[in-house]
């Protein structure tokens, strides 16, 4: 029997072309769609992809999961000042976690994802490397450890998306020009704060805005309204531009600064990964990215001071450091590891 892959399908054209393409390679395709709760759902877009394709496929609902895993956290962490990544936590805990059980039950030697990002080996270690091309995704995977790594397969790794709409508009898949989603899959008009409102049943509390000294210089609506680095939307008269440069949730407060007080020198991760699971034992020449979009910068990495903890020193000043996101680390093209920001300075 041909060797057999678990791919995730969402019922867009990514994860469907990659679908096609393992099928391509004879193996044996499983399809699965993961539901997460009420919202937008790929759920009957995926399932005439696999009919259409001819592979096996099944519906996991992973809703109570997501919501534990994801959710919930993704909450705690806004109404605490952070601005979060559910999609890393999603990564982990859902698509490479629980849906890599279900493919040992399944009887899978591989899972697959859509994702824009290659892998390479070196050492006996498997390693994520950038895609080409302006898709790269490789930022929101870091948290894949070696046990993971080894077994996950991304077709699309080394293809541009012209490409792959046009693989699956040749092979006859229905969703091949179906639009890409966009923004976070439960909240996708981008209203934070209603999210939050309807979701844990508590209202953002306002409180003040200060400057540099302390000066309250208004009023906010609350904390999850607002990010690091934001400058628009603060309802301030004030003579020059100002940014928010911290959340205080202690004094529930909104702190902001002229230009240039919104860039940060250094910065400390927790709960890091080390691709290959080897710590650096001295500090360590980086290419540190801070967002999704965001260009690496050079820096340097060392261990902090508490277990686990690293400190992140760059080359030149960085903006928009903002605490719950994840800063990435590449040697090259290749990524060796990341952690969760827990403070900038």
């Amino acid at each position: 029997m041909s060797p057999s892959v678990l791919v995730g399908m969402s019922g867009g054209v990514d994860s469907s072309a990659a679908a096609l393409l393992l099928q391509r390679e004879g193996l044996r395709v499983v399809g699965v769609y993961l539901r997460l709760g009420p919202g937008p759902s790929g759920e009957e877009d995926a399932r005439r992809v696999a009919q259409a394709l001819g592979i096996e496929f099944h519906v996991l609902d992973f809703s109570d999961l997501f919501r534990r895993a994801v959710m919930d956290p993704f909450c705690r962490e806004y109404e605490a000042g952070r601005t979060p990544n559910p999609c890393l936590l999603c990564n982990r805990a859902l698509k490479f976690g629980a849906m890599m059980d279900e493919a040992d039950r399944l009887g899978c030697e591989w899972t697959a994802t859509g994702h824009y990002v290659r892998t390479e080996w070196e050492g006996g270690f498997c390693y994520l490397r950038r895609a080409p091309g302006g898709k790269d995704q490789s930022y929101a995977l870091y948290a894949l450890e070696q046990d993971r790594l080894r077994r996950v397969r991304f077709p699309l790794g080394g293809l541009e998306k012209a490409e792959v709409r046009r693989l699956a508009e040749e092979a006859g898949l229905p969703v091949a020009h179906k639009p890409d989603s966009q923004d976070i899959c439960f909240v996708p008009d981008g209203d934070y704060g209603a999210f939050l409102r309807a979701y844990t049943g508590r209202e953002p509390q306002p409180g003040d805005i200060v400057g540099p000294d302390g000066r309250v210089l208004g009023r906010h609506r609350g904390l999850p309204y607002y990010t690091v680095g934001q400058r628009k939307g603060l309802g301030l008269a004030a003579g020059e531009p100002l940014y928010v440069v911290r959340l205080d949730p202690e004094r529930n407060r909104v702190a902001v600064g002229p230009e240039g007080s919104q860039y940060r020198s250094a910065l400390t991760v927790r709960q890091t990964v080390w691709s290959d699971g080897r710590a650096p034992q001295r500090p360590r020449r980086v290419l540190a990215q801070l967002r999704y979009r965001a260009a690496p910068a050079p820096a340097w990495v060392s261990a902090g001071e508490a277990p686990g903890e690293w400190r992140v020193q760059f080359d030149a000043p960085q903006r928009a450091v903002t605490p719950g996101q994840a800063a990435v680390f590449y040697e090259g093209e290749r990524l060796v590891g990341g952690g969760v920001i827990a403070e900038g300075g």
